[in-house]
């Protein structure tokens, strides 16, 4: 039976700032095709979590492999066709139209002058498609909607072509259509070209029925499973204090406590 691939693998884990831990013990390992969440209550440590997994600030201990191959050790130049990561920061690009940020995605292949390939071109145009972004090709990136940018900065790490993206709060100042709509296409952009996606989130609802597997931040166990699984184990039962809202496990979703 052929081995299993694992794209990104994470052991006893400790993140946050100098001699400051925000979450230890946190572990997991994910496989192409995968798209997963990570939840928590505010401040738990999900943007830390992923601004470490992306080489953005240092972990404090614990081990990172991304392709088998130990995060520190990879230059910026190798990393960058491992991993795309798209963030919540207002990107400085604004001002370029949406063809332009799409083919920014692959700064990491092309020579020094910037010259693009075939291959180059194959990649914009496959992303522009995917995410149904023809209309706006000629658009600055100012004159979109919240919405419509998330799907040009998420397109642009499809065109990088890495097997791993890591975003934060990609469903951010969305109305639910839209949260749906972006969900969907990671799901999709996962599932169809062998991705692995990993997202910060507080749509707990919408990534239990959408996520191959969650990861709880909750500071101690950090539970990480398939949905299902964690919904057995009573691991979203806890997560947010009972008399204001509870988890119903036929459901799958919270409640309100009148």
């Amino acid at each position: 039976m052929e081995e299993q691939k694992t794209t990104i693998e994470v052991k006893n884990l400790s993140i946050g700032y100098k001699n400051y831990a925000v979450v230890e013990n946190i572990n997991f390992e994910l496989q192409p095709k995968e798209l997963c969440a990570i939840i928590g209550v505010n401040g738990i440590g999900k943007s830390t979590l992923l601004r470490t997994l992306g080489k953005l600030q240092p972990k404090l201990s614990g081990e990172i492999l991304v392709e088998k191959q130990l995060l520190e050790n990879y230059n910026p130049s190798d990393f960058a066709k491992q991993t795309g990561v798209v963030l919540t920061e207002p990107i400085a690009s604004k001002n370029l139209t949406v063809k332009e940020l799409i083919t920014l995605g692959r700064q990491p292949y092309t020579n020094w002058l910037g010259s693009l390939t075939a291959t180059d071109k194959k990649y914009i145009v496959e992303s522009i498609q995917s995410f149904e972004l023809d209309e706006f090709t000629g658009k600055k990136c100012h004159e979109l909607s919240d919405g419509q940018l998330q799907r040009v900065l998420i397109a642009r790490a499809m065109a990088q072509d890495t097997p791993l993206i890591l975003l934060d709060e990609p469903t951010t100042h969305l109305d639910l259509y839209h949260k749906v709509q972006i969900l969907k296409l990671l799901q999709q952009l996962a599932h169809q070209y062998s991705k692995t996606i990993l997202f910060t989130t507080h749509e707990i609802d919408l990534a239990i029925q959408l996520c191959d597997k969650i990861l709880i931040l909750d500071g101690q166990e950090n539970p990480f499973a398939p949905p299902c699984e964690l919904i057995k184990k009573g691991c979203f039962n806890t997560l947010f204090p009972s008399e204001m809202v509870k988890f119903d496990a036929k459901t799958g979703a919270f409640k309100v406590n009148k």
